[in-house]
């Protein structure tokens, strides 16, 4: 018997965004290689994310290491636009004291 090799999309998909996501999940490729980089087993990915598939998280960990190089530019790149994004947000909204304004606004507002 022979064996029939066919070619299959890795399942990485750009969300509107541009975010990979990894199976037709909400699960991103940050999170898949963040796990696995801390030294998660593809099993215990997809325990803690239980929409995943067990073969996918091994097809995205593969991408992964035979693309290092690229995802390793995709993730900076998403890690220096959301410290842009958290930079912005705390411009417009300053965090400081942030609790004592909820707490007060919550006191004028009870009946």
């Amino acid at each position: 018997m022979t064996l029939t090799v066919e070619p299959a999309a890795v399942p990485l998909a750009a969300d509107r965004d541009g975010v990979m996501r990894v199976g037709g999940t909400r699960v991103t490729l940050d999170t898949v290689v963040g796990a696995f980089r801390d030294g998660a087993t593809a099993e215990e990915i997809v325990q803690q994310y239980p929409t995943l598939q067990l073969a996918d998280v091994y097809w995205v960990i593969g991408y992964f290491l035979h693309h290092q190089p690229e995802v390793d530019k995709y993730l900076a790149d998403r890690q220096q636009r959301a410290a842009l994004l958290q930079a912005q947000n705390e411009a417009q909204f300053d965090p400081v004291g942030i609790r004592d304004r909820l707490l007060a606004r919550r006191a004028t507002q009870r009946p």
